[in-house]
């Protein structure tokens, strides 16, 4: 059977047109005209399970009280929460153990979750106390973005990591950004790094489709042609900030939900903010797929 090259070539083209016109109409429907700051007046406090009471949250215009704080934006995650907590609590306590001088917080934000992510959450900020781990539950779904913005508004760290509560990248990966923050760091103290699974890329179209490769490579080169150029790998969920560049960042961001990592380096670019890639270890994750949180 003889194959019409020139046929194909036309079908990939239309093809890319489509999904270039359904990117574009997709973002211009998730994206505010101004950065979406408001917060219900439950979502300005956390809850203190031993206490009983609530507590107003912080904000990320007072200096810093901790070394590192981490946003967990969490979707009906109570089945993988757990897994990634234990995780990342198991590293941060060794490491605090090894360093007493070093202090964290996690910062859960249950997106408007319609299981019991919150009370799960809960378990956690009871086991280990509100310095710690503390839950901010959103009174509705606003999208990854959103939830990771007031997560960040609402941070205590120096430095402030945001990660996926699938638990999909190995938390200890941290260090590795770290050690490249260090060598970004600006007189005015901005920079971010993104962990990085573009060398795994080859590894990944082995196993996936024509057309989910095809798929991946379009918005790849969606994001170089319109966004952002220089960084690999701009969507992965794991993500370090120095507390004036996620100050400046957050405050700005736009995009609440599908590719707001996309504007997040955008704006980085935008505002001259040094931005580092890492290689992280990374490993697909059974349950409701990362990019479906929007």
């Amino acid at each position: 059977m003889e194959v019409d090259l020139w046929a194909i070539l036309q079908c990939l083209f239309v093809a890319g047109i489509l999904i270039l016109a359904l990117a574009l109409i997709i973002l211009y429907a998730t994206t505010d005209p101004s950065p979406d700051l408001h917060r219900c007046e439950d979502e300005q406090f956390f809850f203190d399970p031993k206490k009983g009471v609530k507590v107003e949250f912080p904000s990320i215009s007072d200096p810093p009280s901790l070394d590192l704080s981490v946003i967990v934006p969490a979707y009906n995650e109570e089945k993988r929460l757990p897994v990634m907590m234990d995780e990342s609590m198991e590293y941060l306590e060794e490491r605090q153990k090894n360093n007493r001088s070093f202090s964290f917080e996690v910062l859960i934000v249950d997106d408007g979750s319609k299981d019991k992510t919150t009370q799960i959450a809960l378990k956690y900020s009871e086991k280990y106390g509100v310095d710690k781990v503390r839950v901010l539950t959103l009174e509705h779904n606003r999208g990854k973005g959103g939830a990771v913005r007031l997560g960040m508004l609402s941070a205590r760290g120096r430095h402030l990591l945001f990660a996926d509560a699938d638990g999909a990248s190995q938390f200890k990966d941290l260090e590795k950004l770290e050690t490249e923050l260090k060598n970004l760091k600006t007189e005015d103290n901005v920079a971010v790094v993104c962990g990085s699974r573009a060398h795994l890329e080859k590894e990944s179209v082995a196993t996936r489709s024509l057309f989910r490769t095809f798929l991946m490579y379009g918005f790849h080169f969606l994001v170089w042609f319109l966004c952002v150029r220089g960084i690999q790998d701009t969507q992965c969920g794991f993500k370090l900030l120095t507390r004036p560049a996620a100050d400046l960042l957050f405050r700005n961001l736009h995009v609440n939900r599908w590719a707001f990592d996309v504007d997040l380096l955008y704006l980085a670019q935008h505002f001259q903010i040094p931005i580092g890639e890492v290689a992280i270890t990374w490993h697909e994750i059974e349950g409701h797929a990362g990019c479906l949180y929007n």
